[in-house]
């Protein structure tokens, strides 16, 4: 069994994420919650912003070195699906 998970396991689970993300936002009630946390790559500080939905589903991660208006803007972009 665990060799087909391995195999198959991440196929499948990216085929119900994909359906589980479509599926809320049809809803009235979705909702999804940002999350900001400093952390450190090579000594420097950078920031990393990630969107989870209401079920605990990642939706988008940025990591940037600047904290402004222009890498929120990039991220919400990221995030509707304009800029990858």
């Amino acid at each position: 069994m665990r060799f087909w998970w391995n195999l198959f396991g991440t196929l499948f689970g990216a085929e119900i994420r994909g359906e589980r993300v479509k599926q809320p936002r049809a809803h009235s009630n979705w909702q999804w919650h940002l999350d900001e946390v400093f952390v450190k790559i090579n000594g420097e500080t950078h920031y990393l912003w990630r969107a989870v939905d209401d079920e605990g589903e990642v939706l988008e991660i940025y990591v940037t070195k600047r904290r402004d208006r222009k890498a929120a803007l990039k991220f919400l972009s990221r995030l509707s699906g304009g800029e990858r």
